[in-house]
């Protein structure tokens, strides 16, 4: 896979228009394998009549056969003997459902680079220890979501002296402890070392209004921060706008937002969305992002609202090539943000259900789901 590997070398995280012939080839390469591997993969291709030789220019990308998520939380595909995957990760699971995707070691190498260089740009890695509040899951035996990996991992970017957890196991199940985070919170402001919070928006939305309620309020250590990744998930009819949550988080904690970072992501697209100082999520060289109309998939004019679709050669023991998400998106030029980088930025607006997907996507998965019946499998 030399084209993927030159790929995640990149320099320059967001020189996207410089690696578009890269990116191709690295597309062309990652097709070629889950085309020979992939045998269910290889009959959707079919089924659209597209070969990995028809990608032969940038825009050939767009005509690449996507799979919708609803794919991986209803089948297991993979390209590899599991033996050859050196983890696995799940989606939190919608309904009992969830997606489970493998990865190798080649793979997980780029994944590494990726964040090396991400990391790196938005000055998240130090030598200097914090205390940690992980606005997520405490890791359990069984629990292989890729939420709580990564938010186990951003840990890692500095030394921790400790780490406390909203959401812990008891009985069989997580509940939230906002008591205990918010007592870890009080604790770590009367010291010397900083405070990093890391996870779900909604959680620490849950935690600041508590402390608020409660006529709590804190300094914390110079150099804390902030952050913020997986969404409001079933929390989205509580939303609050991002300037509120920015503005309550200084008011509480007196952390400033220039110290808050997000990011976006989603295990089918393992892929690091992190926002600039303008909190804009512009697109690295690993991926592409077509926004697609919703009822014809045909792709729209950038600053036009479309379903977003994520494409990525970075794993090749599952085929998440190309995936078709269920939110809803817009894409806008880099130079509109000011920021300075070039690169589009995404901007996610909300969810829609699979079932108002009435498309080609859902007839991949439809005729997989069929073909799997032909053949008698479970």
């Amino acid at each position: 896979m030399k084209y993927r590997s030159r790929l995640f070398r990149w320099k320059n995280p967001f020189a996207v228009e410089e690696t578009e012939e890269l990116f191709l080839k690295a597309v062309k390469e990652n097709c070629r394998f889950q085309y020979d591997h992939c045998e269910p993969y290889r009959k959707i291709l079919k089924h659209f009549q597209f070969s990995p030789e028809d990608l032969r220019e940038k825009k050939d990308i767009e005509s690449l056969p996507f799979l919708p998520t609803w794919v991986f939380k209803n089948h297991t595909l993979f390209s590899m003997p599991e033996r050859r995957m050196l983890i696995q990760a799940t989606s939190s699971g919608t309904k009992g459902k969830f997606s489970r995707i493998g990865f190798e070691f080649g793979g997980l190498f780029c994944g590494l680079r990726m964040v090396l260089k991400i990391g790196g740009w938005r000055k998240l890695f130090s030598l200097y220890p914090v205390h940690y509040i992980v606005l997520g899951y405490k890791p359990a035996k069984g629990n292989k979501t890729a939420v709580t990996k990564t938010a186990y991992g951003a840990t890692l970017f500095t030394p921790a002296l400790s780490r406390t957890f909203a959401l812990k196991k008891r009985n069989g199940s997580y509940e939230p402890d906002l008591e205990g985070v918010i007592a870890a919170i009080v604790k770590y402001s009367t010291g010397h070392f900083p405070v990093r919070f890391m996870g779900f928006p909604s959680y620490l939305y849950f935690v600041l209004q508590k402390m608020e309620d409660e006529n709590i309020k804190v300094k914390l250590p110079k150099g804390s921060k902030i952050l913020l990744g997986g969404g409001w998930k079933q929390f989205y009819t509580e939303q609050v706008d991002k300037q509120t949550l920015y503005e309550l988080a200084e008011k509480i904690l007196g952390v400033k937002e220039s110290e808050i970072v997000e990011f976006f992501g989603a295990v089918e697209h393992p892929i690091l969305y992190c926002d600039c100082p303008s909190h804009h999520f512009h697109v690295p060289v690993y991926s592409r992002v077509i926004i697609r109309d919703v009822d014809t998939l045909k792709p729209v004019k950038t600053g036009e609202v479309g379903l977003v679709n994520l494409i990525t050669p970075m794993a090749l023991a599952t085929p998440i090539l190309s995936i078709m998400t269920d939110d809803l998106g817009v894409l806008h030029e880099g130079k509109e943000c000011g920021c300075g980088i070039e690169s589009p930025y995404l901007e996610i607006l909300g969810r829609v259900g699979f079932k108002d997907i009435q498309t080609c996507a859902a007839g991949a998965a439809a005729y997989l789901e069929n073909s799997e019946k032909s053949e008698g499998k479970p």
